[in-house]
């Protein structure tokens, strides 16, 4: 029996094993309000297409998609396009969203959206992922983005627990400023709050993620999780 109800608040880490959270305003909401991209939204199913101002790029939130694929954000001319899976963090799908204005010349609210320039040899470095031939490792092994820069999809991000899915993809001309945000805010260990309901079944039952409650803790629910962190057996130190 779990010792949390369905829609109890807690914080998960690592962020590659909490889900996509709720947060979609997060993802798009600075887009409408504060760059004003025209949004179409269907209640019934809950499908949001944005377009910037200039039309050259559209984001796509579907969380019907048969297979899965929530999100698909692309580019006209040159072509490219990134892809999300139901699976991959809110937080790591707005550092992509949000920095899409700048891309475009829209520099209004950079010192509050920042496109980190750290190579992402230096990001793995920094939250202890390896780095071996063009892919980059999460510690526990389970979560990887990998390099194939000879294919079309030029940047792929997996987890062992979604074999047939991947949790983002990448294709060619896609910004490398978009790969560096949303890698650093998949692999950065700082836990994400969820509702206990969309944390996945296999996260909820695994021995690889740290689940604690947001509520009934003496503390900051942040600090008490990397509290909890350190207490782990088998912590790299």
């Amino acid at each position: 029996m779990t010792a949390y109800a369905p829609d109890d608040r807690v914080m998960v880490s690592p962020r590659y094993m909490a889900g996509a959270g709720d947060r979609l305003a997060d993802a798009i909401g600075p887009l409408i309000h504060l760059f004003g991209w025209t949004t179409q939204h269907d209640a019934t199913t809950g499908h949001v297409k944005i377009d910037s101002p200039d039309g050259s790029v559209f984001c796509d939130f579907d969380p019907i998609h048969p297979l899965g694929t929530w999100w698909t954000i692309a580019h006209h001319e040159p072509y490219w396009e990134v892809q999300f899976s139901r699976q991959t963090p809110m937080e790591a799908v707005a550092a992509v969203t949000q920095a899409l204005p700048q891309l475009l010349g829209d520099t209004r609210h950079a010192e509050r959206i920042p496109i980190t320039d750290m190579p992402l040899e230096q990001i793995a470095a920094l939250h202890d992922w390896s780095d071996e031939d063009g892919v980059l490792t999460s510690p526990d092994r389970y979560c990887q983005l990998i390099h194939t820069p000879h294919e079309e999809i030029v940047w792929r991000a997996e987890h062992a627990y979604y074999e047939n899915q991947p949790l983002a993809t990448f294709t060619r001309d896609v910004p490398e400023g978009l790969v560096r945000n949303f890698f650093t805010h998949l692999s950065t260990p700082i836990a994400v709050e969820r509702a206990f309901a969309d944390v996945s079944l296999s996260t909820r039952h695994g021995h690889s993620a740290l689940i604690t409650p947001v509520r009934a803790t003496a503390m900051n629910p942040h600090i008490d999780h990397a509290l909890a962190q350190l207490d782990r057996p088998g912590r790299r130190r």
